[in-house]
């Protein structure tokens, strides 16, 4: 059996003088990351929420605290998770005994209407900087993720302005009729401005 190796006192001395300037710099860099972290996180378009497993709030960034208060009709605070959220939160809390060895992420969908459909994803975090395992809830405005394509492919197929308005309510689950409402034109001029972005798109294609 190997003895233990002993440290020499002077050894120690050296490394408690020198160590706390090393991990002052440490320190510093950890808290500019934190705060560059941070700054993403506000900035993004999704929400971003972490719960604890009884539905406490630990975080919430802007855009999830602005989806919430929608959900909730205006209210939200710490000790009140909209239900549709929650809802998966306790799915996957329930799932997790069942298969203790696999990251498991859940995800829903919430509908307010056709220009607010939201994809509700659900896993859970297990780090060491918390007392306890916690949810992270993203909270996708898929209507949003829709337009951001849709502006894409406007660029793309070089739509007029009339089109790209047609494509944007198209991808977005409008049907021709409810196009047509909308935009106060007849479905037969809906019809025809579909078939110019289709042949469009297929020289779009055709060239690539």
């Amino acid at each position: 059996m190997m003895k233990p190796q002993m440290i020499p006192l002077t050894k120690t001395l050296i490394k408690t003088v020198i160590e706390p300037q090393y991990l002052d710099s440490i320190n510093l860099h950890d808290s500019k990351r934190s705060d560059f972290f941070q700054e993403v996180i506000e900035g993004l378009e999704d929400g971003i929420l972490i719960l604890t497993e009884t539905g406490q709030k630990v975080h919430a960034n802007a855009s999830a605290h602005r989806l919430c208060c929608q959900f909730n009709q205006g209210n939200f605070n710490q000790n009140f998770v909209p239900p549709a959220i929650w809802n998966v939160c306790k799915s996957l809390l329930n799932s997790r005994y069942l298969f203790p060895d696999k990251l498991i992420i859940l995800s829903d969908e919430i509908v307010l209407d056709k220009s607010n459909v939201f994809r509700i994803r659900v896993r859970l975090l297990d780090l060491d900087r918390f007392e306890m395992p916690c949810l992270l809830v993203t909270i996708e405005n898929q209507y949003d993720s829709l337009k951001n394509v849709a502006l894409t492919e406007v660029k793309k197929f070089d739509l007029t302005p009339r089109e790209a308005e047609i494509w944007f309510l198209y991808r977005s689950n409008y049907s021709y009729k409810e196009i047509a409402t909308k935009l106060y034109i007849t479905i037969n001029t809906v019809k025809k401005h579909m078939k110019n972005i289709h042949t469009k798109r297929q020289a779009s294609i055709s060239c690539n």
